[in-house]
Order: C-alpha cells, then sequence, then structure tokens
C-alpha cells in the first residue's frame, strides 16, 4: 500500500485504537513493501518521515484536533525534523510506528516516533518540533491554548536535556536557513 492507502486504512481504524490522552501512544503497524525501498532493498529514508506524518496525523486525528482545526482555521505544522537510524528495516519486514507528544513550550511542541522492528529492537528514532497556526490571525498558537479548546487540561512536564538539545539545534539551523 502506498501513503494513500496507508492513510485511509489508519483513518478507517482510528476509533478502534481510541481517543488519544496526553502522554499516550499512537501505535501503527507496517511491513516494509517494495514501493518503500531504496537500493539497498531497505526502507528509505523518505518514507520513514511519511510514516511518522501518518502517526501524527493519528495523533491529530484521535485528539480531535483534525476536527477543531477545520472549524477554527488552525493548520498544524511541522517545523522540523532530526532522525536517528540505528538498524534497518528490510523487504518484507514487519516493525511499527510508535507516536507520541513528548511535551510543549510556548508555542512548540516536540513529537517522537520510533520505528519498532517486530523483534522488538528499535530501528530508527524521529525527535519533531511543530506548531499549530492560526491563518485567521496568523500567528502560531500557545499549546496551552490548543489543549484547552481541546478540552484537555493536560500539562507540560519539562523538556529533558535531549529535547533541549534538540530544540536548539532546531532553533539554530532554522536561523541558518533564514540567512540563506
Amino acid at each position: 500500500m502506498y501513503v494513500w492507502a496507508r492513510m485511509a486504512r489508519m483513518m478507517a481504524t482510528a476509533r478502534s485504537r481510541g481517543p488519544y490522552l496526553v502522554g499516550g501512544e499512537s501505535r501503527l503497524a507496517f511491513r516494509c513493501l517494495p514501493t518503500d525501498i531504496d537500493f539497498n532493498l531497505h526502507l528509505n529514508n523518505a518514507r520513514y518521515m511519511m510514516l511518522a506524518d501518518l502517526g501524527r496525523i493519528d495523533i491529530f486525528l484521535r485528539a480531535g484536533l483534525i476536527a477543531l482545526a477545520r472549524k477554527n482555521g488552525w493548520a498544524p505544522m511541522i517545523g522540523g525534523l532530526q532522525v536517528a537510524y540505528v538498524r534497518e528495516i528490510r523487504l518484507w519486514r514487519r516493525f511499527e510506528v510508535i507516536s507520541s507528544i513528548e511535551t510543549w513550550e510556548g508555542t512548540s511542541v516536540i513529537g517522537r516516533h520510533r520505528f519498532v522492528l517486530d523483534s522488538g529492537d528499535t530501528a530508527a528514532l524521529i525527535m519533531t518540533t511543530g506548531g499549530v497556526y492560526d491563518r485567521r490571525n496568523r500567528r502560531f498558537l500557545d499549546i496551552a491554548e490548543v489543549v484547552a479548546a481541546l478540552g484537555r487540561s493536560a500539562q507540560p512536564r519539562p523538556p529533558t536535556e535531549a529535547e533541549q538539545a534538540f530544540m536548539a539545534s532546531h532553533r539554530n539551523l532554522r536561523e541558518l536557513a533564514k540567512k540563506a
């Protein structure tokens, strides 16, 4: 199944996974298909990002953010990511993408996507940063405002040292990109 079929499957089965609560996980199962591989016969680097997108969309859908965003003219957006590949996902291998919202600060939310082989070993880890853009008011929303609009009362935990380093690296690269 290519991306659209995988997205349709994820959306059709979202209700069976129940509502997403902060601190929870999205767990999506896949198999590495011939349309996913590169010349090394393993999952290509771009496909990791696409599958992480599905994990994020699953969270947004199950948390009610997609419906709320459509109603209010908001747009959830990714700001950047960092990937560490530690094991390959070979053709036909089964794996899961385990996605979560780790914490937030101001207008930025930190997400995590772990690619887990059927053996239980981690194949890759993706850290993401993103936010929710209010198109009408042309600004990024404070994540606490989004959480409240979703009817939740969750509080973020302090970012870990690794998350702080990731965010600092992201800010530096963003500044470099603006100057290029």
